[in-house]
């Protein structure tokens, strides 16, 4: 879709005039904003058709995958935060040292004041408007920059923001790199960005220059875990529900699988079983079916693809899927086996219909491997063992873990979302979203009549130093 990027010149103008505005939004009340976010909730649900032509437009995403996956996420999470902004938006009251007799102390949140949403192609609705949702909950101005890659969803973001909220409240500026890289390089209060840790880095440093504060939602490699244990056919549904949904083109997918050992092979025919009830049976009916997603641009594409070729040659085996039509950018949900883990398969996070599931012997083995990984975003365990289950979160890192389950962590507002390391910092969702975009304003109230510290304050004789030894010893 052709559109008409804002220059530099424009960029400034827009920050300066969303700061402008923004000691006023600061201002607001917890109804004002309750009643903000709910038109946004509203007006989603009544332009169901608009985004449903828009992401099948983009990368044909079934109206069913879309209404789960993009609308009713960010729909629960404004349902969420109305019901609870009252309470956030309290201040928090602390307790005060005994040495601090006659205080009183709490936590204010206050907003941070412009903020700018750098967003994805892969989830377009949902990662810009669930960080959009915190955001005003929080009090603040936005700047919304959708992602290129996903051009008709992106206008249909800039239609539904700009038809409900002022341009000195909330701007949507579409474009690339040359929208994105000028944008960053601007004197906002916080930016929230979703996407590749390459880009995450060069977003960490344009901020550095103004100690802007970031929260980065990076992705990575997310292992599952199968053990001897795990009730297979659950098991493998949600595996392969978790992996093709937007045909893998998900930061929290499974990444790979380690199965034990003995259960390995049955575990590979149960995943493609649900590839075939899922999808068709055929290549033919897969690619034919309405419901499986295509890749997102041709560039993904060829990667994908350059991904799949190089296992085969390093000897992987397929034994579910592995066709493609660049004409379409289809890629066949997909099952390796055999996957060396030297391989680039097993080195970058994969983001596409490719799932390589590996056998392990030792429980220790299966660490091994994924503690030889940057930390993961998510990471999932399929096992009926407790003693398993707790050695796996005792001795790994991750962002968040499902156990027994995939991907249904993301749409519980009550549980922060984010990564570590690698796979980011910062968290979302709920009261951690919006603290995420508040600042924590400590606030200590005294009397002042009340002075018991002036026994304390210079010159310093011996009765000063005995009363101090007396607090190091007591207080």
């Amino acid at each position: 879709m052709s559109h008409s990027a804002p220059s530099p010149d424009e960029i400034r103008r827009t920050v300066e005039t969303l700061r402008a505005h923004a000691p006023a939004v600061r201002q607001t009340s917890a109804a004002q904003r309750k009643r903000k976010l709910q038109r946004l909730a509203d007006a989603l649900l009544d332009r169901r058709d608009t985004f449903y032509d828009a992401l099948d437009a983009d990368f044909a995403k079934a109206p069913v995958e879309i209404d789960l996956t993009e609308i009713k996420a960010v729909t629960k999470e404004i349902e969420h935060t109305v019901a609870h902004l009252d309470d956030w938006m309290a201040p928090d009251r602390v307790r005060s040292p005994l040495l601090f007799a006659g205080s009183r102390s709490e936590i204010r949140y206050e907003p941070k004041g412009v903020v700018l949403i750098m967003a994805p192609w892969n989830y377009p609705v949902n990662l810009t408007l669930g960080p959009l949702a915190s955001a005003l909950a929080a009090g603040n101005c936005a700047i919304v920059k959708p992602s290129e890659h996903a051009p008709h969803t992106a206008a249909a973001l800039q239609a539904l923001i700009g038809d409900l909220y002022e341009e000195r409240e909330v701007q949507v500026l579409r474009g690339g790199p040359d929208v994105a890289r000028p944008l960053t390089q601007q004197p906002v209060d916080h930016i929230y960005f979703t996407g590749s840790p390459t880009v995450g880095r060069r977003v960490m440093r344009a901020a550095a220059e103004h100690l802007t504060s970031v929260t980065l939602e990076l992705g990575g490699k997310s292992p599952t875990v199968v053990d001897a244990t795990a009730p297979l056919e659950a098991a493998a549904g949600r595996i392969a529900w978790a992996k093709y949904t937007n045909a893998g083109q998900t930061c929290i997918a499974p990444d790979y699988v380690l199965a034990d050992a003995s259960i390995y092979d049955a575990l590979v025919e149960r995943i493609g079983a649900h590839i075939h009830q899922f999808y068709g049976p055929t290549p033919a009916a897969q690619r034919a079916s309405d419901d499986y997603a295509r890749l997102i641009h041709d560039a993904h594409y060829e990667r994908t693809v350059g991904l799949l070729r190089e296992a085969r040659e390093a000897g992987a085996a397929v034994p579910y899927g592995g066709r493609h039509d660049a004409a379409t950018r289809f890629v066949a949900p997909t099952v390796l086996t055999d996957v060396p883990l030297d391989s680039a398969l097993m080195q970058k996070e994969i983001f596409a219909p490719l799932l390589p599931v590996l056998p392990y012997t030792t429980l220790d083995e299966a660490l091994q491997i994924i503690n030889a990984r940057p930390t993961p975003l998510s990471l999932y365990v399929f096992s009926e063992r407790d003693s398993a289950i707790e050695t796996i979160l005792d001795n790994t890192a991750a962002g968040s873990t499902c156990v027994n389950e995939a991907l249904l962590h993301f749409v519980n507002p009550n549980l922060p979302f984010g990564g570590m390391g690698e796979s980011g910092m910062g968290r979302a969702h709920g009261r951690r979203g919006f603290r995420e975009f508040s600042n924590e304003r400590s606030v200590l109230h005294r009397s002042a009549g009340s002075d018991l510290l002036r026994p304390l304050y210079p010159p310093y004789d011996r009765w000063t130093s005995r009363l101090a030894d007396w607090v190091l010893r007591y207080f």
